[in-house]
């Protein structure tokens, strides 16, 4: 077994030095000229892993700054990991960036996948790919071991996301594996996403959308390769080892409060073992549901993750408890395990218990009652035209059910031809395809993406407009108003930020949880999931904005979120708190490279780093501009009718970007920052491009209200505010 020593690697900038777990080839396809070309991965490796951290160091080098979504040189780039392929847990999935096409403006976004496609990538012997260029006709693109082929894809145009899939192996074989787009991508509709097996889909982004636009359909590829780990026995240990089925879970609350149509799933639901990998050794938390098809009588299978349940019934919100985001050792489990039935009882000897297992029990919006088949049919539109779920029933249906409640719609059918009702199975079927091929003035609208639709609409009535149904249980009952639109930062929903949807969480949570969206492009929750010891939680709640315990977890989530999407693991069983040197070692026993958890913390500081340049010098990110991008949402009351104050909140702000080495003013990381994880060459172009910041006289607040500041005092209560349900 090789034995490399990672600092002989970082100090040979044009390393050669070939390493277990990965190929050393990239493929680079150019649509524009069909030309094919390769990269060599190991001039990057391990100084910058694989997945999204190489992603990022190859889109800085390539991507000019001047590039929108659907231009020609927009590159959508796709990387997996160094332990893809080779057996290790949930090594699976699979990392892309691109200009995005649903993010509010237009900005580099990120997304992560599970599936097979990755591992059959590995096999045919690719670390990943680079798609550049357009076709000018609709296109597929075949990978068979060394073989690259741009190929035809009028026969497979137009087809639904499933038709596609199945065409393709009609044509090549089951033991092809292929990403696809719907008609939704082809239509440059921009909440689009690109599925592959399982119905595992990148759906943040709207990268469905950017391949529409260089009339890319699809991917398919198999390999006759093998990808062999360094280390044997350490593979087997952590096959037995991560996530011990001997873990116990945080103290969760019964399926049955869980708003599912009689308290359970009906008869026909089951389990599977839906693995993003061969070498995954644990349920996935993806249930498999035998349900009612949109398209036709047959029944179909979706794979579904824990929150699709809403779908079903959206009288409340998500309940949870303490120790979801605040975990002891005795009793922790990431949030992705809360519907779980395979987990032992929680230990109840923990001395923490008692706190840990307090609930929060969610808020009252009652926008749409039980309805099992309808809770699918909006499930499989959404697979199988290829948008994102997360659109269409967190953003665009409570928003129809709460604009109809306060008689905003009264006058307009949305362009549907009936009134306006998401508990109408015939409404929302014509909704969504009336969006996916940009039918009538709405369908066009809509089809640009909620955050755009709204403010073509007027965003005064129909995004600030009080929805007075909402009611907060944790205050009794008690009427908390919210806006009919529950948008975040970057023209994202809401998501684990403390209103609105999964917003049953305390202060400290919410506060985190916003400012990790604020510096990213996109609702970054999905990896990005908060999570802070329980000893720190009594410091937290005295004074959230000024705790150094969560201004650590909000850096080591982060950071954790860039590991896990470049070594590759998944929120199952990544972070945990009680073994930090896990991805470490899934790392060196993969490659025989000698990496601490350390240095693969400077790793995602570093891949952290030119996100933010990027976001700099591609977009013009500045501090006011994500500080008046997040106001709104931590202006909205939480379930305990609180919003934040805005010096605290900049002064946490302030804590935060301190830590991170950026430059209060502008937000701006200083040259000493990039030089100290080996970035000097970025640090000379951000100098040249005149986002190279000298340290502040004054910091930031100082200089007064931001323009939303007056959000809360500006609200149109009625009388009866304090009312309760």
């Amino acid at each position: 077994m090789p034995n490399y020593k990672i600092s002989d690697i970082l100090e040979n900038p044009d390393n050669t030095q070939k390493l277990y777990g990965y190929c050393g080839k990239i493929a680079r396809i150019n649509l524009t000229t069909k030309e094919i070309s390769y990269l060599n991965t190991y001039p990057y490796v391990p100084k910058y892993v694989g997945g999204r951290m190489l992603i990022n160091r190859i889109f800085w080098d390539e991507v000019p700054t001047n590039v929108s979504a659907f231009d020609e040189g927009n590159k959508f780039i796709y990387m997996n990991g160094p332990t893809t392929g080779t057996g290790i847990p949930a090594s699976g999935r699979s990392a892309a960036c691109a200009i995005g096409a649903s993010n509010n403006p237009e900005q580099f976004c990120w997304g992560n996948i599970g599936g097979w496609f990755a591992t059959e990538l590995k096999y045919a012997g690719y670390d990943g790919f680079i798609i550049e260029g357009k076709s000018e006709v609709p296109v597929h693109i075949k990978i068979e071991d060394d073989k690259i082929e741009i190929l035809p894809a009028d026969d497979l145009w137009g087809l639904r996301v499933h038709q596609t899939q199945s065409a393709l192996e009609d044509k090549y074989g089951h033991d092809f594996k292929s990403m696809v787009i719907g008609p939704a991508g082809e239509n440059l509709v921009r909440i689009a996403s690109i599925t592959t097996s399982n119905d595992c889909v990148f759906a943040k982004g709207g990268f469905g959308a950017v391949w529409g636009s260089k009339k890319l359909k699809a991917i398919t590829v198999h390999g006759n390769g093998i990808v062999a780990p360094a280390d044997i026995e350490k593979l087997k240990y952590l096959r037995l080892n991560m996530n011990n089925p001997g873990m116990r879970p945080s103290p969760i609350l019964h399926m049955t409060e869980l708003g599912v149509p009689g308290g359970e799933f009906p008869a026909n639901y089951d389990r599977a073992n839906v693995s993003c990998s061969p070498g995954c050794n644990q349920h996935c938390n993806a249930v498999l549901l035998n349900c009612k098809n949109a398209f036709d009588d047959e029944l179909v299978n979706h794979v579904e993750k824990c929150v699709s349940l809403s779908r079903f019934d959206y009288k409340t919100d998500i309940p949870t408890t303490v120790g979801m985001f605040w975990p002891t050792k005795q009793n922790y489990c990431a949030p992705c395990k809360l519907l779980s039935r395979e987990f032992p009882e929680p230990d109840f000897t923990d001395p923490d218990f008692e706190g840990q297992a307090q609930p929060i029990p969610p808020d009252i919006y009652n926008l749409w009652d039980a309805d099992y088949d309808r809770g699918n049919i909006i499930n499989d539109l959404c697979n199988d035209y290829g948008i994102d779920k997360w659109e269409i029933w967190v953003f665009m249906m409570p928003w129809m059910a709460m604009c109809k409640r306060e008689h905003l719609l009264d006058d307009n059918d949305l362009g549907v031809g009936m009134e306006v009702d998401v508990e109408n199975e015939t409404f929302m079927k014509k909704f969504v395809e009336n969006l996916v091929y940009r039918k009538g003035e709405y369908g066009d609208l809509f089809a640009e993406g909620m955050s755009r639709a709204l403010r073509k609409m007027g965003y005064d009535k129909y995004g600030d407009t009080i929805y007075h149904g909402r009611f907060s249980q944790v205050l009794g009952g008690k009427r908390t108003d919210i806006p009919v639109s529950l948008e975040a930062a970057w023209g994202q929903s809401v998501h684990w930020q403390g209103r609105g949807f999964e917003g049953a969480i305390e202060k400290p949570t919410w506060l985190a949880m916003n400012l990790i969206n604020m510096v990213s492009t996109r609702d970054a929750q999905t990896v990005e999931h908060f999570h802070c010891k329980y000893e720190h939680h009594a410091a937290a709640m005295k004074d959230p904005y000024h705790c150094s315990a969560i201004i650590d977890a909000i850096n080591h989530t982060q950071n954790c979120a860039e590991i896990k999407d470049s070594v590759m693991s998944c929120e199952w069983q990544s972070p945990d708190p009680w073994w930090p040197d896990m991805e470490a070692e899934m790392f060196n026993a993969a490659t025989g490279c000698n990496l601490t958890a350390e240095d693969l913390e400077e790793a995602a500081i570093r891949s952290k780093l030119l996100f933010r340049a990027i976001l700099v010098s591609y977009h013009g990110r500045t501090r006011r501009k994500e500080m008046e991008a997040i106001w709104r949402t931590v202006s909205i009351p939480d379930s305990w009718n609180e919003v934040a104050d805005w010096q605290q909140w900049n002064e946490m702000v302030d804590l935060y970007y301190e830590s991170r080495g950026w430059d209060l003013e502008t937000g701006w990381p200083y040259r000493e920052t990039y030089e100290k994880y080996g970035l000097k060459d970025v640090a000379d172009k951000m100098e040249k491009l005149g986002f190279l910041p000298t340290r502040p006289t004054k910091r930031w607040h100082d200089y007064g209200e931001a323009p939303y500041v007056q959000f809360v005092e500006n609200r149109k209560l009625e009388p009866d505010a304090d009312q309760t349900v």
